[in-house]
């Protein structure tokens, strides 16, 4: 148990009955943007742990987290319980490798996210690096509702300072407010994604870093396999990196 350390709760932002961030002081180690750590509460006894990804920059001084509560789940209900002053178990080393220093070089940045999976990506695009490594970079979230769209401020702030900087919003169980209506890969497979960006193809120095439910990461990587494009490995560079998101 030495690598876990007790964090403070500093804020909690709802953003629907289901969704919210916890911004949390914790002294752990430092991370590298896209990496995830562990949240835990001492539950009936037991120690419940569920790995999250950071939602801030590695620069950033407090730790965001961005949870969707799940009816009945053993963890994310009693975090979303958790008010500011509270105390939260933190795993103190970060891991994974879903980050932009294991991508390789690319004309294209295809970031392609559903649900509280957008998490990771905004620590990627708060940290800066991608800027200077990528000459345009695509941000989509997939989410069910228009008011499950969160982090609006943060992404249209993003969109002003950078112009290579392109986000498309997916909402596929109403009409959208904004962006584009259905799923991520049945707007890969119609256009409207291409068009969207002003594509009239998806250029072939593409990397795709798809993070989600399990069902959207298999779907989209098979599609885009389809299309030509092969699975990032380390031993032999790729176009193609997954992260389930659980």
């Amino acid at each position: 148990m030495t690598n876990w350390v007790i964090g403070k709760v500093v804020e909690v932002n709802w953003w629907t009955p289901s969704l919210f961030s916890l911004k949390v002081a914790a002294d752990i180690q430092n991370f590298t943007a896209g990496q995830f750590t562990k949240l835990a509460l001492d539950i009936d006894g037991k120690r419940v742990a569920r790995a999250y990804s950071f939602v801030n920059s590695p620069s950033d001084p407090l730790h965001e987290f961005f949870l969707i509560e799940v009816e009945d789940g053993a963890l994310s209900s009693r975090l979303a319980q958790l008010n500011e002053g509270d105390d939260v178990w933190v795993y103190s080393k970060p891991s994974g490798y879903f980050t932009v220093n294991e991508v390789p070089q690319a004309d294209t940045l295809w970031m392609l996210s559903t649900g509280t999976a957008i998490g990771p990506f905004l620590s990627i695009v708060s940290d800066g690096k991608l800027w200077k490594q990528f000459n345009r970079v695509v941000l989509v979230h997939g989410v069910r509702l228009n008011t499950d769209l969160c982090y609006q401020d943060q992404i249209r702030a993003t969109e002003k300072l950078f112009k290579q900087f392109i986000y498309v919003p997916l909402v596929s169980r109403e009409k959208p407010d904004i962006g584009l209506s259905g799923r991520v890969t049945d707007n890969i497979k119609n256009g409207q994604l291409l068009k969207f960006c002003n594509l009239s193809a998806i250029p072939k120095d593409s990397h795709f870093m798809l993070c989600g439910n399990p069902e959207m990461v298999k779907d989209t990587t098979l599609l885009l396999q389809q299309l030509g494009f092969k699975k990032h490995r380390r031993v032999e560079p790729g176009h193609i990196t997954v992260e389930q998101y659980w």
